[in-house]
């Protein structure tokens, strides 16, 4: 249902295209890997994987399960909660391993939180933490580099910019984009693991980001 809900909302509020890397391959049980920028970006990306065909459970912060309606949808979907800081968190690899084991694709926003940073523009993905290598390393899943951009110009900033960006999104029809990398093997050991998966995304996120005229990306 939330993959199907993105993909009903986000033309509403703009232009969504996507791309992929001539050997992107959406195979069950694959780890997905997304840059975050946006409360928007998570619908982006839903919406464009589900028009290739893919449905990924999502982890995400844990507080979502507390707001009425989606809190309830995501735990009836088998979405895997992430309890950061908390001795719980490593619950959160544990059902993603699970998930992946059934032949479901999982998605992980492995930098662990939005950039603080109150304009629109796109930047490339900061360091990302070791959970998505971790969770590569024990599951042995493939790991695909997702790339998007453009889920800024629809929120960013502050509360108030936020949501005068989703209000007038409709109106403004921003770009988006997405771009789908080639799958990594991250299941072998090896201290650059992380690094690597961040190289992999970075790139998916340039492509994505020339492709809207990114100043950012065409700089680089």
């Amino acid at each position: 249902m939330l993959s199907r809900l993105a993909d009903v909302l986000v033309p509403a509020v703009g232009r969504l295209t996507i791309t992929a890397d001539a050997g992107a391959v959406l195979a069950p049980g694959s780890i997905i890997a997304a840059n975050h920028t946006s409360l928007a970006d998570p619908a982006v990306v839903l919406a464009a994987l589900h028009r290739l065909g893919a449905r990924p459970v999502v982890m995400a912060a844990a507080g979502l399960w507390r707001v009425p309606v989606l809190g309830r949808a995501l735990a009836r979907e088998g979405h895997i909660p992430v309890h950061r800081g908390d001795r719980r968190a490593a619950n959160a690899l544990d059902e993603a391993a699970e998930a992946l084991g059934r032949g479901r694709m999982v998605l992980i926003y492995a930098e662990g939180g939005l950039p603080l940073r109150t304009d629109a523009a796109e930047a490339a993905p900061e360091a990302f933490r070791s959970g998505l290598s971790r969770l590569a390393l024990r599951s042995g899943a493939p790991v695909v580099p997702v790339g998007q951009a453009g889920a800024r110009r629809v929120t960013s900033g502050s509360v108030p910019k936020q949501l005068a960006g989703l209000f007038t999104a409709p109106l403004r029809r921003p770009g988006m984009h997405v771009h789908i990398g080639a799958p990594l093997d991250l299941s072998a050991d090896g201290a650059d693991r992380t690094e690597r998966a961040r190289t992999a995304v970075t790139a998916a996120w340039r492509t994505a980001a020339t492709r809207l005229g990114e100043p950012a990306a065409l700089a680089a």
